[in-house]
Parts: C-alpha cells; sequence; structure tokens
C-alpha cells in the first residue's frame, strides 16, 4: 500500500468522525500529514532512531531486544511499571515525552503517562491541567474556575479511580471523585492512567483508573534542591473591592531530596504553598417561556396576562448577574523516606499532606420577570429564532430587585500515609506489605443576607440580551450602589431574610495488603497471590439556620413575619460597591455580610428535607483476594507478555442516615448489605518487530454508586387513599437513597496499535468497547418493605409494611464504544529545518447507549451516559533549542450532560455546551555558567478566555421543547511568571 494510500483511507476515516468540529480535524489532518511524509525517509530512519536513543536494531536481533526489555520489565513490576530511565539522560519537553512514551511501551497495560523530566518541572499548578493533555482525558472546571475533575473515556469523575502511589484516596466532595485541584503538580513526579487494569491493581475505576506517584529519592544518584517561584495576574480585574482579594497571587515550592549510606538511604521533602485569586463574572438565566398568545402562561396556564409582550414570544423569566471574588490557599508537603541496606529488602515510607482554604465573597443582583410577578413591558424587540422569536431588547416594568450578598470559607484537607515493603525471600519467592492510611476532612461555614429597594419599591430596567452567547445588558432605573437607595429587606418574598449554614464532612480510608510472588515457567514468568483488606468511611453533617432582622417576627410564629419590613444598612458595615459593568448595571452596594449578620439579624435552626438528607453516613469494607500470571511467551513467532488473573471482591456496605416526613425529622435508618463481584482480566502486549506493537485487553470492572445513591436518607409518610383500587386503605410512599444497592459493573475490550518512529515520535490507535452489566438509575418500587421506618402520624396506623417508594435500582446496563488515535513527531523527523519543533496531538470519539427504562421522558432528555462527551481532543505544538523552550496547547470537549437528574427522571438537566482551552508557556534554561540551573518562565493560561456556558432544556406552556441559555462564566486569563532553580 502507497503512503497516498493509506493517507486517503485515514482522510476518509477521519472526516466520517467529525466534520463539525474544526480542531478534531485540523488535528487529525495534521497527524495524517506528518505520518504520510514519514515513508519518504524510510531509508535512514533506524539510523535517526538509534541516535535518538529509542532505536531498534537490525530485524534479526528484534526478539531478542524484545526478550532483554520484557526482563528488565519484570524486575519493575513492583513499582507498577513506572519505569525510571537512568541509563540515558534526557531533558526538556522532548526528555518529558520521552519518559512517558518509554513508561508506556514496557507496561503490560494499555496506559497513558504524564512524567516530568525534573523535579517540579510538570508545566501545570495542578495535576488535573497535566492531565487533560492524554488521550481521551479530559477536565472537568468546577465552580471556582479550576480544572479539578477528570473524566476518562467520556464518562464523568465518579467512574474514574484515583490513586496515589498505588492506593486508594480518600475525597473531599458529596460522592467519590478526587478534586485534583488540590494536589499541586509541583509534588508529584507524573501519573498513569489505566485504560484496562490488571487483577492486582486495586481500587480501580470504570472508566480508568489515575495513579499519581510522587518523588522516589533512591532513583537519584545525587543530592536535588529545587526552589520555584511564580507570580500570578488575573485579567478580569478586581469585582468585590475591600474584602481583601485582588488580582495578583504567588506560587511557591521546595523540594530537597539526598541519599546517605552508601545510597542505602533515601529522603525527599517536598513543600508548596499557593495563594491564588478567582475574579468571576456569572450570568444566568432562570428560565423561558412564552407569556402571552396560543401556548402562553396565559392561555394554557392560565397565568396572568403580561402587559406590552407580543403574542408568541419567548421571553426571559428570571435572571441574575453575580460578581465572585475568591482567595484560594494551598499549603502542601510530601515526605519519603526510602530504605534499601541490601538486595534482598526496600522499604519506603511517604506521607502527603494538602490544606486548602477557600474565601469566597459572592454579591449580585437578581430578579423575577414572570407573570405571576405581576410585570409590563414596553418596546420589546425581538429576534427570529425556531420554534419562536425571542424578545432581546425592551423595558421590563415593575421589577423587585433581589441583591444577595454571600460569604463562603470551606477548608480542605487531605493526609495519605502509606509504608511499603518489599522482601525477597528463599528460593525466589518475593513478599510486598503495604500499610496506608487516608483521610479528606471538609469544613464549610455558609452565609447570605438579601437587600433590596426598602418597603416593597419597585424599578424599571432596560435590557438587551446577546445575539448568541455572552452577557446581557441591564440598566436599572435605580442607582443600587448607593446605600441610601437599599436596605434589609426580603424583596422576593423567600420567607427570610438571610441564610447560615455549617456543614462539616470526613472521609476515612485504612487499608492494608500483602502480595507474595514467585516464578512459575512455561509461559509465564511470575505468579502472584494477594490480599487486600479496605475500611472506607465517609461521613457528613449540615445544620442551616434562617437569618431573620431584628424587629421582624420571632421566627417561628406563623403571620409574625413581614418580608417588607426592612432596615436600612448601617455606614459601619459597608465595602466599596461590587462592580457589575460587564452586565451593564455599575454597581451594587456592597457591605460586611457576617459583621451584618451578628448585629442586625438573629438566627433560627432551620433544617429543613434537603439539609436532613446531608446528615449520613456511608461505610464499605472490601475484603479483596487476588491472584495474578506474567506471561512472556512467544506466539506464532511474535514475543508476547502480559498478565491474566482475577480479583474476588468481597463488600460489605451500610449506612446510617436520618428519616423524615416533608421537612419534620422523624428518626434515624440503619441499613446495608454485603455481596461478592468477581473480575477477571487478561492484558497481552505483541511486539510485532520494527518497533510495532499491538496491546489487547479484557477485564470486568467495578465502581460503586454514588454517595446520594447509597445513602440511607430518605423521607416517607403514611397517609389514607382516597379512591382507586386501594381506597380506604392506609398506606406508606416515600423516596429516598438505597443502602442495598449494587455497584456498576462492565465488561470492557480494548485493542491498540501503537509505532514508535523514535525519540517523542510515535502513533497510536486504539478502539474499546464496554458493555455495562450493571446499572444504576431511579424508579418507583411498589412491593418496597418500610419495616424499619417509623410512622410519625399517631392518628394514622397502616395497613401493611408494603408500600412505593421512589430509589435507585440496579437494572441491564447500556454501553460505549470509541476508538481514539494519537501521536507525536519532532520536527526533525521531516526535515532538518524543522530541528526543535515538534508536535503531539489526540482525538477520541465515542458513542454510547443506556436502556431505554433509564432514559427520561421529559423533551430533550439525554440518552447517553452521565458525563459523557462524544468528542475530545488535544493538540501541543513545542519548540525547544539551545535552552529556550515554547509550547502552545489547546484542549477541546464537546458538550455534555453535567447533571444526571434527567437520566433519572427528575423534571429538568443541564447540558455543558462544548469547550475549549488554550494555554502558552514560555522559557529560558541555563545549561551552563554562572547560572546553571536556572529556569525563567512565564505561562499563559485560558489563552483565549474561553466561556463557561450551559444550556436548559425545557418544555413550554404547549408542550413544545426548546433549548435556551442558562450560565454564561468567565474567569479571564491568568498570567504567570516565575522561575525554578536546581542545584
Amino acid at each position: 500500500m502507497t503512503a497516498h494510500t493509506r493517507t486517503s483511507i485515514y482522510m476518509s476515516r477521519m472526516q466520517l468522525l467529525d466534520r463539525r468540529n474544526p480542531l478534531a480535524l485540523a488535528c487529525a489532518t495534521a497527524l495524517m500529514a506528518m505520518f504520510a511524509a514519514l515513508p519518504a525517509a524510510a531509508h535512514d530512519a533506524r539510523s535517526s532512531m538509534a541516535q535518538d536513543g529509542l532505536g531498534q536494531p537490525p530485524v534479526s536481533t528484534a526478539n531478542a531486544q524484545d526478550t532483554r526489555k520484557r526482563k528488565m520489565n519484570a524486575q519493575k513490576k513492583a513499582q507498577k511499571k513506572a519505569v525510571t530511565l537512568n541509563a540515558v539522560i534526557v531533558t526538556g519537553i522532548v526528555g518529558s515525552i520521552e519518559n512517558s512514551l518509554q513508561a508506556e511501551k514496557y507496561s503490560n497495560e494499555i496506559v497513558e503517562d504524564v512524567s516530568s523530566e525534573d523535579i517540579g518541572k510538570l508545566p501545570d499548578p495542578s495535576i488535573a491541567e497535566s492531565l487533560a493533555r492524554l488521550p481521551g482525558v479530559v477536565a472537568e472546571r468546577g465552580g471556582d474556575g479550576f480544572s479539578n475533575r477528570i473524566s476518562i473515556r467520556g464518562l464523568s469523575s465518579d467512574f474514574v479511580g484515583t490513586l496515589v502511589n498505588g492506593r486508594e484516596q480518600a475525597t473531599t466532595g458529596e460522592n467519590w471523585g478526587v478534586s485534583f485541584n488540590q494536589i499541586p503538580a509541583s509534588l508529584v513526579s507524573g501519573a498513569t492512567v489505566y485504560l484496562t487494569p490488571d487483577a492486582a491493581l486495586i481500587g480501580q475505576g470504570l472508566s480508568g483508573t489515575i495513579d499519581l506517584h510522587t518523588i522516589k529519592p533512591l532513583d537519584y544518584h545525587s543530592r536535588k534542591v529545587v526552589l520555584a517561584v511564580h507570580g500570578q495576574h488575573l485579567t478580569n480585574g478586581t469585582l468585590n473591592h475591600g474584602v481583601g482579594v485582588g488580582s495578583t497571587g504567588d506560587r511557591v515550592s521546595f523540594t530537597y531530596l539526598d541519599q546517605f549510606f552508601h545510597h542505602t538511604l533515601g529522603v525527599a521533602i517536598g513543600v508548596e504553598h499557593s495563594d491564588t485569586p478567582i475574579q468571576e463574572k456569572t450570568s444566568q438565566s432562570w428560565w423561558w417561556s412564552i407569556d402571552n398568545g396560543p401556548g402562553s402562561i396565559n392561555t394554557n396556564w392560565g397565568g396572568p396576562y403580561t402587559p406590552g409582550m407580543p403574542n408568541g414570544v419567548v421571553s426571559e423569566e428570571g435572571m441574575q448577574l453575580r460578581a465572585k471574588s475568591e482567595d484560594w490557599k494551598r499549603n502542601a508537603l510530601v515526605s519519603i523516606i526510602e530504605w534499601a541496606p541490601s538486595d534482598n529488602f526496600h522499604s519506603s515510607l511517604d506521607l502527603f499532606y494538602s490544606k486548602v482554604d477557600k474565601t469566597r465573597y459572592l454579591n449580585g443582583l437578581q430578579w423575577s420577570s414572570s407573570p405571576y410577578n405581576n410585570i409590563a413591558y414596553s418596546n420589546v424587540g425581538t429576534t427570529p429564532e425556531q420554534p419562536y422569536p425571542v424578545a432581546t431588547s425592551g423595558t421590563m416594568i415593575g421589577l423587585a430587585p433581589i441583591m444577595q450578598n454571600e460569604y463562603t470559607f470551606t477548608r480542605y484537607d487531605l493526609l495519605s500515609i502509606g509504608w511499603k515493603n518489599r522482601i525477597k525471600l528463599a528460593d525466589q519467592w518475593k513478599a510486598t506489605t503495604d500499610l496506608s492510611y487516608s483521610r479528606a476532612r471538609e469544613n464549610l461555614h455558609d452565609a447570605y443576607a438579601f437587600t433590596g429597594l426598602p418597603n416593597g419599591q419597585l424599578l424599571n430596567a432596560q435590557f438587551t440580551l446577546p445575539p448568541f452567547w455572552g452577557f446581557p445588558t441591564m440598566v436599572p432605573s435605580a442607582n443600587l450602589a448607593n446605600p441610601g437607595n437599599v436596605a434589609f429587606t426580603d424583596p422576593g418574598n423567600y420567607g427570610y431574610n438571610g441564610r447560615v449554614e455549617y456543614d462539616s464532612q470526613v472521609d476515612r480510608i485504612d487499608a492494608a495488603r500483602i502480595d507474595v510472588s514467585h516464578p512459575l515457567g512455561w509461559i509465564f514468568d511470575d505468579a502472584h497471590l494477594g490480599f487486600y483488606y479496605g475500611d472506607r468511611k465517609k461521613t457528613k453533617h449540615a445544620n442551616v439556620f434562617f437569618a431573620f432582622l431584628n424587629g421582624n417576627g420571632n421566627g417561628s410564629t406563623t403571620g409574625t413575619y413581614n418580608n417588607l419590613y426592612s432596615v436600612p444598612i448601617n455606614s459601619g458595615l459597608l465595602l466599596p460597591p461590587t462592580s457589575l459593568a460587564y452586565g451593564g448595571v455599575g454597581g451594587i452596594t456592597n457591605y460586611n455580610v457576617l459583621q451584618a449578620l451578628a448585629s442586625e439579624f438573629y438566627l433560627v435552626p432551620e433544617n429543613q428535607q434537603g439539609d436532613y438528607n446531608r446528615n449520613y453516613t456511608v461505610r464499605l469494607k472490601t475484603p479483596t483476594a487476588y491472584t495474578m500470571l506474567d506471561i512472556d511467551t512467544t506466539l506464532f513467532g511474535i514475543p508476547v507478555r502480559g498478565n491474566v488473573g482475577a480479583q474476588l471482591v468481597h463488600t460489605e456496605q451500610s449506612s446510617t442516615a436520618l428519616q423524615t416526613n416533608g421537612n419534620t425529622l422523624v428518626g434515624t435508618l440503619n441499613a446495608g448489605t454485603s455481596y461478592n463481584n468477581f473480575l477477571p482480566s487478561l492484558n497481552l502486549v505483541g511486539n510485532l518487530g520494527d518497533e510495532n506493537y499491538l496491546r489487547f485487553g479484557l477485564a470486568k470492572e467495578m465502581v460503586y454508586g454514588l454517595i446520594d445513591d447509597l445513602k440511607a436518607s430518605s423521607s416517607a409518610s403514611v397517609s389514607r387513599i382516597t379512591n382507586g383500587p386501594a381506597a380506604g386503605q392506609v398506606l406508606w410512599s416515600g423516596s429516598g437513597g438505597n443502602p442495598a444497592l449494587r455497584p456498576y459493573v462492565a465488561v470492557g475490550a480494548d485493542l491498540a496499535w501503537i509505532k514508535y518512529f523514535g525519540r517523542a515520535s510515535y502513533f497510536e490507535l486504539d478502539v474499546f468497547n464496554k458493555n455495562l452489566l450493571n446499572y444504576i438509575y431511579y424508579q418507583t418500587v411498589l412491593n418496597y418493605n418500610f419495616s424499619n421506618f417509623v410512622n410519625n402520624n399517631p392518628t394514622l396506623t397502616p395497613t401493611s409494611n408494603i408500600g412505593s417508594f421512589t430509589t435507585p435500582e440496579n437494572g441491564t446496563g447500556g454501553m460505549m464504544q470509541g476508538a481514539t488515535v494519537s501521536g507525536g513527531i519532532t520536527g526533525r523527523k521531516i526535515s532538518p529545518l524543522l530541528k526543535g519543533f515538534g508536535l503531539q496531538a489526540n482525538f477520541t470519539v465515542i458513542n454510547s447507549r443506556i436502556p431505554k427504562s433509564t432514559i427520561s421522558q421529559i423533551p430533550g432528555g439525554p440518552q447517553t451516559l452521565p458525563g459523557l462527551s462524544r468528542r475530545s481532543a488535544s493538540a501541543t505544538l513545542y519548540y525547544e533549542n539551545g535552552g529556550f523552550s515554547a509550547r502552545l496547547a489547546e484542549i477541546y470537549r464537546s458538550s455534555y450532560t453535567g447533571s444526571a437528574v434527567a437520566l433519572f427522571d427528575q423534571i429538568g438537566y443541564t447540558k455543558i455546551l462544548a469547550y475549549k482551552e488554550a494555554d502558552f508557556q514560555i522559557g529560558y534554561a541555563f545549561d551552563s555558567g554562572r547560572y546553571k540551573g536556572l529556569t525563567l518562565l512565564m505561562d499563559v493560561s485560558n489563552l483565549t478566555n474561553s466561556p463557561y456556558r450551559t444550556e436548559q432544556i425545557s418544555g413550554l406552556p404547549n408542550g413544545v421543547s426548546i433549548a435556551a441559555p442558562l450560565d454564561f462564566n468567565t474567569w479571564g486569563r491568568t498570567i504567570s511568571v516565575g522561575f525554578r532553580y536546581a542545584l
């Protein structure tokens, strides 16, 4: 087959993958063009690869070399194939790529690898940004603008397993997903993403498993001392003046490692401090509908007529503009002690600690503009859209502005300790023991208060909505930045003047593991037998108080509260106005909300059903036995290595939580179950010669359901049935979690071909399929047993303990299948004129479906797995030569369902729209002379100020479904300048 023929076929396939995605098409086109050029230089390919240090000897010695490499790999299995290169010294961007390719090449599993060529040189502030450049891996932005969650192959972060040095990690947040922004990249030497598991991989995920590696001091030949300092500047400016959060920050890290007693004792310690400001501009459209005419609120729902709004026009029924200023402080420590007094014993004790203090100030303006608020319009301008025109300009008359000023302080701290010992025993036996402890704590204090025009006054506002996406322009008739025009009040008639919440959460994992191995013979290298015991317990507490103005009722007696009651803002509480200029408003009054709540308000405990549901404990005990055989053989003349094995996981699952009847606390619930899962796995790697490798993986995988699904929190009550076949009976009904829920289970198959062309040059094609054998979805169980529930209604005695209960249930699953094409090439492979240049790119496309029984029937309901992005891509163009380096990278992720509520038959859902982000880095390293070891750095994150956009799919009063904007947020660019100095 000619080079031209191959290129034509590849191009045809790429066009079929997606004609609408210019980034993906550009990545694929560039890759195809690069590799089409390679055959022209085939006559010197082997000599070039030999010069690069990754060369292949003549074909006659290929099998011998592969045997040698397999034996080298076998010696490193205890380190989970994370290869450290000691024979070849590599530096710079190409060096880090080469380290990653080496780790992937010698792994028995299908993996992707992030590697740093030296301590503290991963290019991103958080490991999440580095991981997001890998094929099939995309980052999920959190509410603070950080890429703090990782999605693998289209599945949400809750389906991803996360390990540190091979050990499962406790997490903050109310589910299992790890917040990667709490782990600084400067203290991580690299990470391996396992796309196929083996039987010895504990804590694996359904979509993939991420194993983060910390520094190993005995892997280095001499002492290392590294200091890195970075200053940061945000381009969004300061939005909330006077709160202590500006537009500049800093990040400092220091690492020291050394070896003692003839290289038998190694010590490493690394510390990092980061003080990062966040200035976020946000806008949100509450909901959209037709006010007047056929199919409107007025006609179909019987709502009020809206004067001035044309018939048959879709309009925004409420909105908010909120300016967020956040101070994000992170202090982290990593410490490792390694002791290897002989070849027969190796011991390592490692500790990782991270504390994050997040202080957020959120001040904004909002109002409801639906017909039920007696709103009128004038001078309405419309823009033609399908299926109805949209009101995009005009004047709203009779608005009640609501200003909500909120303070939130959250502290996260993570602690992980592990002690591993590897021992060589007599008769070629080996044993490994591992004890570990991981804990994550989260404490939150949230408080807000409302202000508005005093005594129920109203205003008018001119509005202009952007034709596509962007911030609206709202010009109110009153100056809301003047504190004399506003007061503490309840303009939205929420029933309270403010709210205070205190949350705490602890996630703890105690684990122990032992593994023994012995050479086996025949087609097998080593046989492994192991046992793991894990005990994980996650506990959450939440307490809520409503705040009432002094003199406004007593907080409990009906009829004593007046939502129009108004109190002027004390001048001693005032701060400079909050800027909402990006939304046309100008400024709004700002004040110290904590001092205001302490001096002007009184608090009343007010836990409601949703608050009680966040008080729970979920516990998982997971004794696991496993066996694995390492394969090392030849099949039809092809050297084959890999492993085959299985895990037997016994799970004891339990939960303690609260039972409510509406907002009334009734009692405590305790429930649970136990079950077994058998998880076989097979991984094979065949060396086809000439640096071609074929990989195959087949495994049964599992991941536990979400905390929201497993917790016992429930609301239930009894009532007398008044009609139908059960008329006259007193029956139970309710809804809640399911502590007896079984995990998600899937069978995954992967086939990957990879060709290495030399240093940092390769091409890979990976196809995969996952069949979900066990899925989780919400349904109403008609024969639910309420024996453990308390009836708090003494006037009604249930006819039976059997009733209806809406809860997560297990059902048959769906499937997902996809393909990833990735590659990289150095410029000199194409032409000597391109020496120093290089390109890496990847593109992933995924198809998915779930059973019809799990799909919501609301219009536009998603029919894919939660969090699924059908397409993702990344591309990195780099240059390095003579100490100078530059890197331009872009990531892309197509739209996905950000909330699974529609999947579980709830009323609505949120769709996060396609997102792409570009980053730029430049640096200069002094390799000799007076400044040897010094590197100067500058990078720009979010180069194009990409917005975060979400969309709501909702039904109009006539049942027609429309897609309309929900959120539009921007964080601006972050410019960082600094240096790294290494001794």
